[in-house]
């Protein structure tokens, strides 16, 4: 039985593509029937779409801009993602703030990444916020979503040093490198859970 990942992204796609390549050499569709069936977003203009479309993956776009309401955008989001039938929804930079129906709608099948070591720094500007809080660390947190923002249970996390004279691109660009690797670790482990 197919297990489909659909992916929500906002801008680049970095962790999306690292997911797609992971997805590929990790031989996913062969071990658990699992494979990225689409790349959703909420911006037309989004880099990860043109990427996603360049290596054989369906793309669509959901405007939020379209809609009145933060309900009715993540109702015609959700009308979309299902015609994919997922086992998975994997948010991979997805810069919305996401409905408790929606949430609950894809409950323990709805991962996300973030650039902090939760439950520290959650929201935006993480990287100066520890800096300025004289973290020594800081790292990324693959978690399941809940309704409360950037909580729910932690699957894995990475560590980088903060180091002296850091600024927030030099962090966050460390801390990307790390997201690259963990985020496809993260879910391959989610896939074989559910497997078993």
């Amino acid at each position: 039985m197919n297990q489909n990942i659909v992916i929500l992204i906002s801008g680049a796609g970095s962790n999306m593509m690292a997911v797609v390549n992971a997805s590929r050499c990790g031989n996913w569709e062969r071990r658990f029937g699992a494979r990225v069936a689409a790349v959703i977003s909420n911006k037309a203009d989004a880099g990860g779409l043109a990427l996603a479309r360049e290596h054989g993956v369906s793309t669509a776009v959901v405007s939020h801009r379209d809609f009145e309401s933060r309900e009715s955008f993540d109702e015609a989001l959700a009308g979309v993602i299902d015609g994919y039938s997922p086992a998975l929804v994997v948010l991979a930079g997805f810069m919305r703030i996401l409905t408790p129906g929606f949430v609950s709608r894809y409950e323990g099948r709805l991962l996300n990444i973030h650039p902090s070591l939760l439950p520290a720094f959650p929201g935006l500007d993480t990287h100066r916020r520890a800096i300025e809080a004289g973290c020594r660390v800081a790292g990324a947190t693959v978690h399941q979503v809940t309704a409360e923002l950037d909580h729910g249970p932690i699957l894995a996390q990475a560590v980088v040093p903060i180091l002296p004279g850091d600024d927030a691109q030099e962090l966050a660009a460390r801390v990307l490198s790390q997201e690259h690797s963990l985020y496809p670790r993260a879910i391959e482990n989610y896939l074989a859970s559910m497997a078993r």
